[in-house]
């Protein structure tokens, strides 16, 4: 059993849901393969919504970035929503192009994420709703089936098959999506922030340990020990600071991380100067 099981119940959801099922069996396999599978039912899914809704155009390129980056798929799917399925797609594609291990808490909050991507779709688009929420405990049963292979979706494909859906659904949607329940992130676990700004940085090119390090220790701040320690600093490739990162709360003021940033760069320009003589400016 899985957290995607349900989905089953609709036969509309047919194309996207076997990959997400298969997605979550194999957590307890590798890792790496759920999160490639999370993002490959991620595309599936949208490329069903696009099947299906009519005020869904097929962009110029039907890649996973562009899909879920025209401002009608934008305006349809809250932020929350969005940045859930980023998170999927920027891990997807690490897992694909590197060989880096990743971690059980990166495919738990793919899982997840996933999770609360379908349950939108459902919501929205399907016939019997029922609330549910994700059971992390599911992701420990050991697998004893063999996983089943599941093709790519093909998106033209698709539109043919779904064409006769589509004003239906379009129509349910628009009017089922009126009373949607964001499902907000938890972001209060400092882990999770820092997972969600890794994949950032990874996205943007930066790699850790080379040109981005974690906890850097600093001299001279204003309390008792007089050290301190900057989320991230990312360097140059004269191995130079260029910036650094604070993981707050979303609740937290920015103000407050602004200005600790502001210290931390401060105290790092200084160390750099007196090791270099060389000053940002």
């Amino acid at each position: 059993m899985t957290n995607f099981d349900y989905l089953k119940k609709e036969k509309d959801f047919d194309s996207f849901v076997d990959i997400a099922i298969v997605a979550e069996k194999t957590y307890k396999i590798d890792v790496s393969t759920c999160i490639i599978n999370c993002r490959r039912a991620l595309e599936a899914g949208i490329k069903w919504m696009y099947s299906v809704d009519a005020d869904l155009d097929v962009p110029y390129q039907d890649n996973l970035h562009t899909l879920m980056n025209t401002r009608a798929f934008k305006s349809i799917t809250d932020d929350d929503i969005w940045k859930r399925i980023e998170f999927i797609r920027r891990y997807g594609n690490e897992a694909v192009h590197t060989s880096t291990t990743k971690t059980a808490s990166i495919a738990k909050i793919c899982l997840r994420n996933l999770f609360y991507f379908t349950d939108f779709i459902a919501y929205c688009y399907g016939n019997n709703y029922e609330e549910r929420e994700f059971d992390e405990s599911l992701l420990e049963q050991e697998e004893v089936a063999p996983v089943k292979v599941v093709p790519d979706v093909d998106l033209e494909a698709l539109i043919a098959e779904n064409k006769s859906l589509k004003e239906e659904l379009s129509s349910r949607r628009v009017q089922q999506q009126e009373t949607y329940v964001a499902k907000p992130l938890d972001l209060s676990e400092f882990k999770t922030r820092k997972l969600y700004i890794d994949a950032m940085l990874m996205d943007a090119g930066w790699v850790e340990g080379k040109d981005w390090i974690n906890e850097v220790e600093l001299e001279g701040m204003p309390n008792k020990s007089e050290v301190g320690y900057a989320d991230y600093v990312l360097y140059d490739d004269m191995n130079i600071p260029l910036a650094v990162i604070e993981a707050k709360r979303s609740c937290k003021d920015p103000a407050v991380g602004r200005q600790q940033a502001k210290l931390y760069a401060d105290l790092l320009e200084n160390d750099t100067f007196n090791k270099t003589g060389y000053r940002h400016h």
